[in-house]
């Protein structure tokens, strides 16, 4: 989940205080993760060519950099048993890739289409993006029902995932941004509709607003965030009370000690299930799964340093500023059981003025559906998203 997920802060009795910010500034912390991995070199083709072909195995044709990125119990399931009895997590990471960004940075991504004939079709192809603390398997529960009509993309945004988290980088969200306008000029290469949740959804918004993009055909912003961290810049006279404290919270996160003490404390198992099961409104989606989705890459180095930067860093540009920039179709799908960035919020009060101010956005709330709605109810996310991805198929 790229969830901008809270930094509930157990180990120094941070969490009361935490959850009153987020609730006030519609913002959560989620920690940056990335799963071990074996790096299998295979023949590639040029990257270009990946969304024309695939093969039986379902790993697609890569570039010259390019590797497939399998996970180490994944490389011992696939050749001891059927596919067919993969989880949808471990399917997810056999066909993972890996792209250079800008020449020096490994980023992680998944393409997946049920069929070739697919990848010439009238529909245009999804890259999901996740949220802050999550990766591509957040999506375990949507790429399957995607693919039947749309080929499908997911990344994992540089500091999260299996891509890399470089020592000493300062992360923003215009950073992640242009990874994603990178990222569909150099890979997708077509118009894409880009599905972001939390922290994904505002760099799909930044990307979106930027007027020389041509390869943004529309956004589904998940609960968006308001930015990267607990410091954006809200209208509410209660965060502004409360930054004193914010600072000072990024103050003691930048004491090494300090800041690996919290970090210890938050990926335990026991409290990422409490993290999770205060995000998400169907219980029974907070599984095994889910956390070991979260907690097992937060133990890779760099982990670490990618949390603080991201949680004392600057919140990035505010949404408000940007929507009216764009005129492509918007679609809002927003659960209003989030506590982190609520419906009645001033991110969400904003969000929820747009569809009565503008002919280009549709918004539907979920009923008892938390910060991350996609994996919390899949199927209302489908639901209304899949009649409205035909509209934009149709529209072309």
């Amino acid at each position: 989940m790229e969830v901008t997920s809270a930094v509930h802060l157990h180990s120094v009795g941070f969490l009361h205080l935490q959850t009153h910010v987020e609730r006030l500034n519609g913002r959560a912390f989620f920690l940056s993760t990335r799963p071990r991995k074996v790096k299998v070199h295979l023949p590639c083709h040029h990257h270009h060519h990946l969304n024309h072909l695939s093969n039986t195995n379902g790993i697609g044709a890569c570039s010259d950099r390019t590797s497939v990125i399998l996970n180490s119990t994944s490389v011992t399931s696939t050749t001891s048993s059927a596919a067919g009895s993969l989880s949808e997590v471990e399917k997810i990471k056999q066909k993972c890739l890996t792209w250079q960004w800008k020449g020096q940075y490994s980023i992680n991504y998944f393409v997946s289409s049920d069929s070739p004939q697919q990848l010439h079709g009238s529909h245009p192809p999804l890259l999901l993006v996740h949220g802050f603390g999550a990766s591509i398997p957040h999506w375990r529960r949507n790429i399957s029902t995607l693919a039947q009509n749309y080929t499908v993309y997911a990344i994992d945004l540089l500091g999260f995932g299996a891509s890399d988290k470089p020592p000493g980088f300062q992360y923003t969200m215009e950073t992640w941004a242009q990874l994603i306008l990178d990222f569909l000029n150099e890979v997708v290469q077509k118009p894409t509709v880009l599905i972001g949740n939390s922290v994904g959804s505002l760099a799909c918004v930044i990307a979106a607003s930027d007027s020389s993009q041509t390869l943004v055909r529309g956004i589904v912003l998940l609960n968006c965030a308001g930015g990267m961290n607990n410091k954006a810049i809200v209208d509410d006279w209660r965060i502004k009370l409360l930054l004193p404290l914010l600072w000072l919270i990024d103050f003691l996160l930048k004491q090494k000690g300090i800041a690996s003490a919290i970090f210890g404390r938050v990926k335990q198992r026991e409290n990422l299930r409490n993290v999770l099961s205060s995000v998400y409104g169907n219980k029974e989606s907070v599984d095994e799964e889910l956390v070991e989705i979260i907690r097992e890459p937060a133990n890779a180095p760099g982990a670490l340093d990618a949390f603080v930067s991201i949680v004392t860093g600057p919140p990035g540009p505010n949404p408000v500023l940007l929507m009216p920039k764009i005129s492509l179709p918007v679609l809002l799908l927003w659960g209003d059981n989030d506590p982190f960035t609520p419906i009645d919020g001033p991110v969400g009060k904003y969000f929820s003025s747009l569809p009565s101010q503008k002919e280009n956005v549709k918004l539907f709330l979920l009923e008892g559906v938390g910060h991350c709605p996609h994996d919390d109810r899949p199927d209302l996310v489908h639901e209304k998203l899949l009649p409205w991805l035909a509209s934009i198929s149709n529209s072309e």
